[in-house]
């Protein structure tokens, strides 16, 4: 995949893997208009959404695919294009005989490390603490990431899911790890 001719301007890229109704993708665009922002989801009517708000407001540095996240980062994304992958609220896949589905796995630092560029970071938020453990565990055993705080303005930044599940008293997990 050519990053270059998806947008206008050449511009650090971060990369939002699922980005649901892309409430978080478009308020952090329309934030860092520096910045170039690539939205993955597989359902074709959440990629319209990105489309729809991004031409709302005018924001050039946003764009969607409609593609599994899994397969974008091992097979199509150029390797060192993103400063960033932001991964919020992913399918837990909660039954034991499903967690092979979860995008955070043992397999995903390796596809991650190869997506960033050096000093890149991938920000992880989820509702769910049985996958929360299975992510923290998965970037801990791979010693090209180091953990790192995740910046206040960006955990201001909101997720539609997460404004729902807060408001219902379950917490935010978050955790950020920058590759070596």
């Amino acid at each position: 995949m050519d990053i270059t001719k998806l947008f206008p301007a050449a511009q650090p890229l971060e990369i939002e893997l699922g980005c649901g109704d892309a409430s978080f993708l478009i308020e952090h665009a329309r934030l860092n208009p520096q910045t170039n922002f690539l939205g993955v989801e597989r359902l074709m009517g959440r990629v319209n959404k990105v489309d729809r708000k991004g031409r709302r407001l005018n924001l050039t540095n946003v764009r969607g695919v409609r593609i599994e996240s899994a397969y974008l980062l091992e097979f199509l994304l150029p390797t060192g294009c993103a400063q960033a992958l932001h991964i919020y609220f992913p399918d837990p896949w909660p039954k034991k005989k499903h967690r092979k589905f979860r995008l955070i796995n043992e397999r995903f630092t390796t596809l991650a490390w190869q997506a960033l560029s050096p000093r890149g970071i991938v920000y992880l938020r989820t509702d769910d603490e049985d996958y929360f453990s299975q992510m923290i565990e998965v970037f801990a055993a791979d010693k090209r990431f180091s953990a790192i705080e995740t910046p206040s303005a960006l955990a201001a930044v909101v997720t539609d899911f997460e404004r729902g599940f807060n408001a219902e008293g379950i917490p935010t997990q978050r955790a950020a790890y920058q590759r070596d």
